[in-house]
């Protein structure tokens, strides 16, 4: 299995905790997460990914700040290894 897809969905599982556990009001357990996000990130890549991706790995940091955009990242990001990891787009 891609070492990059392994990264990018424990990054998508960590952003959408953050993005619960911000929304239920247990920052600090979403700030752990984060740390844990900003790992994942490093982990990755970013080079063998599309443009797209790029842009949001940069902007990580700021995403694990907010639920919203931690949510809409951890879709994102999902979207993208069920597309380009899928054994039919090889």
């Amino acid at each position: 299995m891609d070492k990059n897809k392994i990264a990018i969905e424990s990054l998508t599982s960590d952003l959408k905790r953050i993005a619960l556990l911000r929304h239920r009001g247990s920052i600090q357990a979403a700030n752990k997460f984060s740390a844990e996000a900003q790992k994942r990130v490093s982990e990755i890549d970013a080079q063998t990914t599309k443009p797209y991706i790029q842009k949001i790995l940069k902007d990580i940091p700021r995403a694990t700040t907010n639920s919203d955009t931690a949510l809409m990242y951890s879709t994102l990001l999902q979207n993208y290894t069920l597309r380009h990891y899928s054994s039919s787009s090889s």
